[in-house]
């Protein structure tokens, strides 16, 4: 189990707070970096693993404990085969060439989403990447492939049916704390912050359940160019922020 312990939103961020535990990020504009360049799209999504990499080191030296990156959507099924194809095996490259490091480093990889309609080494591979760093707790990388918040809710829906169904909980147990531990972020807090990347200004179908009170960052900046300092821009602001889940701060009329 995780050392991180799962939690809802806190109750007010003070000076200790200034550096998220959970950060989630859409990374967004790799096929947009490709075509300012006459690249194929399948160039920028290679540009992105390298933002990724970077990105999760970056993470780590700031204190931040949890990462959780939108990688494949279920809607991408949607785009060219070459590009799905491509993006898979920028998935098996990157745990290739990686998991050893992130092993050794003590770092926890999860891969959050179905595993329905995922080619079999894919499913074989992510099945390996959590398994061999099941006991690290340095840091926590999840990466939401072949996800879809809505479907994240409907299966964890779903899950907790079933157990009615069996008599094992009745529906009065059924809690937001309960309904949390059914998805496939079980054992980690709720994103403090998400950063959507390349300058769109929506979630996407990402993390609906996990982001109610988390702080929104949109950043022009293309996935492909995204650095230790465009996170250190974000979490900058996020700092800056007042963090209140509905409830007013002392002193305010």
């Amino acid at each position: 189990m995780s050392s991180v312990p799962a939690t809802g939103p806190a109750t007010r961020q003070g000076a200790s707070d200034a550096i998220p535990a959970h950060v989630a990020i859409i990374m967004d504009g790799n096929g947009r970096w490709a075509k300012a360049r006459g690249l194929p799209r399948a160039a920028g999504h290679e540009r992105g693993v390298e933002a990724l990499r970077n990105t999760v080191e970056a993470a780590r030296e700031m204190g931040i404990r949890c990462v959780t990156v939108f990688s494949f959507s279920t809607e991408n099924w949607r785009r060219p085969t070459s590009e799905v194809s491509a993006l898979f095996g920028l998935l098996k490259a990157y745990i290739r060439r990686d998991l050893a490091r992130l092993k050794r480093e003590g770092v926890r990889v999860r891969i959050a989403g179905t595993r329905d309609n995922l080619p079999e080494d894919i499913a074989k591979l992510v099945d390996e990447a959590e398994r061999e760093t099941a006991h690290n707790s340095a840091f926590h990388l999840t990466v939401a492939f072949n996800y879809g918040g809505r479907e994240e809710i409907v299966r964890a829906t779903q899950s907790l049916a079933g157990k009615v169904a069996r008599g094992e909980i009745a529906p009065g147990d059924i809690t937001e704390n309960l309904f949390s531990a059914a998805l496939d972020t079980r054992d980690l807090p709720d994103p403090d912050l998400l950063i959507r990347t390349s300058g769109e200004r929506r979630i996407s179908n990402f993390l609906l359940w996990q982001c109610a009170y988390s702080e929104l960052v949109f950043s022009d900046v293309l996935w492909p160019d995204f650095d230790s300092e465009a996170l250190r821009q974000a979490v900058a602001e996020f700092a800056g922020r007042e963090r209140r889940y509905g409830a007013v701060t002392a002193g305010a009329s």
